[in-house]
């Protein structure tokens, strides 16, 4: 059985930073997500692409033991531009063209399913919903969002943020959701729609879990090459949901180790474009981080 299974979107990025631009290179949510996720586990993707979708980047995922029975092909692939300045905590968007996205059902194949975990990337709530009820007997949901969704479907995403076990959102994003300067209030607003566990990301400065009755702050990585962030949150999210569903529980121990665990992955992801670091480390470079990002907490 495949597992995570992965919904989000396959893309072709044009991406400008500080440190170089790079046109029509392989992205999107499901893709990064799904790459992170297989240092653990063997997950499958729920995405559309187009039949513009070069071969090479099917084979690759392939080749990381990522399942591609829920991908649609279909029409033109969903394209995205965007910059970055130094402060590489905001992307700045150019331009979107959803193209085969427009249409996209989020079908789950029959052998997905069955699947544990889910990981609900950033796409609309409402084929996020139509996932969830896609599903046989999910033992983790976690779900990721963005600023679009909180100020244009926020009913429809609050309604399947009570379906989720984990929802994860940036700071940003967790003071829109609950109108509110304090994280820790959001949080906990957050936690009251019946989730186990609230993750805000940080970007460079790690990240805070929140559970009932504790709170945990993990450390973001500092990264003297950085070049493209573009990925680091589905990276992050990736990881933890692949840990997740290696280990089969979900308490606070496994998600403090998964949380630095995809920190540690994303971390690597930000020194190149596109997918070039994830696809380049191995395990043995995501612990050896580990280990130096779990050095950094000890006092």
């Amino acid at each position: 059985m495949n597992n995570p299974i992965i919904v989000g979107t396959l893309a072709l990025d044009t991406v400008e930073t500080p440190f170089g631009r790079k046109e029509g290179v392989l992205g999107g949510s499901a893709c990064y997500a799904a790459l992170a996720a297989s240092f653990f586990s063997h997950p499958g993707i729920v995405a559309v692409a187009g039949n513009d979708f070069p071969e090479e980047h099917l084979k690759l995922l392939s080749d990381k033991n990522i399942n591609l029975d829920g991908l649609e092909r279909t029409g033109k692939t969903f394209r995205w531009e965007g910059s970055y300045e130094y402060d590489m905590n905001e992307a700045h968007t150019k331009k979107t063209e959803l193209n085969a996205l427009s249409d996209f059902k989020a079908r789950l194949p029959d052998s997905y399913r069955l699947a544990t975990h889910i990981f609900l990337a950033n796409i609309d709530p409402e084929l996020q919903m139509k996932v969830v009820e896609q599903l046989e007997n999910p033992e983790v949901i976690m779900l990721d969002t963005m600023n679009f969704w909180i100020e244009n479907k926020k009913d429809k995403l609050l309604e399947v943020m009570k379906k989720a076990n984990i929802i994860v959102m940036n700071d940003g994003e967790a003071r829109m959701l609950h109108d509110t300067a304090s994280l820790m209030k959001s949080a906990h607003e957050t936690l009251k729609l019946g989730p186990e566990a609230v993750i805000i990301k940080k970007g460079e400065h790690g990240s805070l879990l929140f559970t009932k009755g504790k709170h945990f702050n993990a450390p973001g990585y500092p990264l003297e090459a950085l070049k493209d962030p573009t990925g680091c949150g589905d990276s992050f999210g990736g990881g933890l949901i692949g840990h997740l569903a290696k280990k089969g529980v979900m308490d606070d121990r496994a998600l403090r180790k998964g949380i630095v665990l995809g920190s540690a992955i994303a971390s690597y992801n930000a020194e190149d474009f596109s997918v070039g670091r994830l696809t380049s480390i191995t395990l043995a470079d995501i612990e050896k981080r580990f280990g130096e990002m779990r050095e950094m907490r000890e006092f």
